[in-house]
């Protein structure tokens, strides 16, 4: 679907500044994707005291792994951004529930998703105007 509206093209400063904010959240979401992966005893014990099964952590961290993809391929980005808050959700609602105060970082994640794809993306731009 085709829209007739013009883009605002989106300035150097904001594209990078877009690129840096994404960048943290990639870059965090793939070393726990990495950790999934790697199982290291940390990560193991810590999946036990967040109440969540050993047989989840390969599974969590291809999941893990296949959204944070999508949210980095431009053309996707949108779709992986949607996917990646979904995941941050659950970690949330996992933190949350026992007390951690580790859910506000997972919310700042969030927020560093969608800020850093709004500042790049002229598309998300136009369908959310934040200014007049």
């Amino acid at each position: 679907m085709e829209s007739n509206t013009p883009l605002s093209p989106v300035s150097k400063k904001a594209l990078w500044t877009g690129r840096i904010l994404s960048a943290i959240p990639v870059l965090m979401l793939l070393l726990s994707a990495a950790m999934k992966f790697a199982k290291p005893p940390s990560v193991t014990e810590g999946f036990v005291q967040l109440g969540w099964p050993l047989t989840s952590i390969v599974g969590l961290g291809i999941l893990e792994l296949v959204c944070t993809i999508l949210y980095m391929i431009p053309r996707t980005a949108v779709l992986g951004a949607i996917l990646v808050t979904a995941y941050l959700g659950g970690a949330i609602a996992t933190t949350l529930r026992l007390g951690d105060p580790a859910s506000a970082f997972t919310v700042l994640l969030g927020v560093m998703v969608w800020g850093g794809l709004y500042l790049r993306d002229p598309r998300l731009r136009a369908l959310i105007p934040l200014t007049r």
